[in-house]
């Protein structure tokens, strides 16, 4: 065998490097055939590059379009208020946090801004405390993993349940079940026969994908009755449901000290990360033991800075006309819609899916609502059940009437043109 000399010296044998280069090319083929499976089953995802603020009227890829697929509930992530405070934090705080929470990241800004939303829930929350994370996905990690104390969990977990609340499930080494959606009384038959000592029963606020809300008050019951913790992830709920915008639990007027509640920042709140708030024990069991909060970066104090003013806005007058404006949208959406072969979905929140069914057959409705420059969230399998692909619609206090309704005659215009497709198709 010949070794490859290269400038002089001895880079390896030749044939040793081919087979390695093979490999390497085989590993790259291997992922591009996986990647050819997803799309021919219409599963590929693509990004599109937004070129302007957060609003319902943006441009991305050099197009000007009219978006309903934002999380931006309240209209705030573009709010002048939120970008004063955003650029008076920088100047207070700098630009990063340098290090983690527990080291000498934890700034002054997180400090009072935990305070902040732990006042903010108490009325639903015994001796509330309450802790930042950088995103969602990182606190429901954090606090799934670390209520598991040990092996002697089980985790109880809702069936539609947000990716983050899975993956914290699965990596908390606790023996995991699934309970069927808002089935109660499947999980309370399964909680009187869980031989395990701690359990945990974890569930969205608002289903991100239905819309719809569950119904926490015969669950925390059952939780309470079982000596089980309710996680509640209200991702979809703070900021946009109660009268306050204190979320869920306001909105449906819920409290105990079995409760630990998590709210995203970035979405109603319009700027970013999110927060677990419980009892003050809870807290600081999650500072001594939630690896996902102890072994990571803490999130730049600017943006902790700018959501006081997110905090003030939600909880103010302004809060208040917003969330009014968003439920007369949500009204004039669900009463606007004539389907005769798609399905609405029975949703009171900002999430408005529309069941289109097959994947090609959604992404071409897409498709055509893009090019009429209305671009909605086109949502397949795995994040939905195979067969229930999905337009799904998001309101912002943001939209006017007058685009919501631009809207709901696109949807019931494509939808006639499909019932006159099939009608043909069954004819023919």
């Amino acid at each position: 065998m010949t070794d490859v000399i290269k400038n002089g010296t001895t880079v390896g044998n030749a044939s040793n490097n081919i087979r390695i280069a093979s490999q390497r090319r085989s590993l790259v083929q291997g992922l591009q055939q996986e990647l050819d499976v997803l799309d021919q089953k219409h599963l590929l995802r693509q990004r599109r590059t937004v070129e302007t603020p957060s609003a319902p009227s943006l441009r991305a890829d050099g197009r000007d379009l009219l978006a309903f697929c934002s999380n931006d509930y309240l209209g705030l992530a573009a709010h002048p208020k939120l970008a004063e405070a955003l650029q008076e934090g920088a100047s207070l705080y700098g630009v990063g946090s340098g290090a983690s929470h527990l080291i000498s990241g934890h700034s002054r800004a997180h400090a009072v801004l935990e305070e902040r939303l732990a006042e903010f829930v108490s009325p639903y929350i015994e001796n509330a405390r309450a802790l930042y994370f950088c995103t969602g996905y990182m606190a429901n990690l954090a606090v799934i993993t670390a209520l598991a104390i040990n092996k002697d969990t089980t985790v109880f977990s809702e069936a539609l349940n947000h990716a983050s609340l899975i993956d914290g499930a699965r990596l908390s080494r606790a023996a995991v079940q699934v309970f069927p959606h808002r089935d109660y009384t499947a999980l309370e038959r399964m909680l009187q026969q869980c031989k395990t000592k701690h359990r945990v029963v974890v569930t969205d606020s608002v289903f991100s994908m239905d819309g719809n809300i569950a119904e926490l008050a015969p669950l925390l019951a059952i939780c309470e009755q079982y000596d089980a913790w309710l996680i509640v992830d209200d991702a979809h709920g703070f900021g946009v449901l109660g009268e306050h915008g204190r979320g869920v639990l306001e909105h449906l007027q819920i409290s105990s000290p079995n409760l630990v509640y998590m709210g995203t920042l970035g979405k109603a709140a319009g700027v970013g990360g999110a927060f677990v708030a419980a009892h003050s024990t809870v807290i600081e069991w999650l500072v001594q033991r939630a690896r996902a909060y102890i072994y990571t970066t803490a999130a730049a104090p600017a943006l902790a800075h700018a959501l006081l003013t997110s905090i003030d806005i939600i909880s103010g007058e302004e809060g208040q006309q917003r969330r009014a404006h968003l439920q007369k949208l949500i009204a004039l959406f669900r009463n606007g819609l004539h389907l005769q072969v798609w399905q609405g979905m029975p949703s009171d929140t900002a999430i408005q899916p529309v069941v289109i069914g097959d994947n090609a057959d959604m992404l071409r409705v897409a498709g055509n609502l893009m090019d009429q420059g209305l671009w909605v969230g086109a949502i397949r399998p795995p994040t939905v059940p195979v067969g229930t692909a999905r337009l799904r619609v998001t309101l912002s206090a943001a939209h006017t009437e007058v685009q919501v309704l631009q809207l709901v005659q696109a949807i019931n215009r494509l939808d006639q043109m499909s019932y006159v497709a099939q009608c043909f198709a069954e004819v023919a």
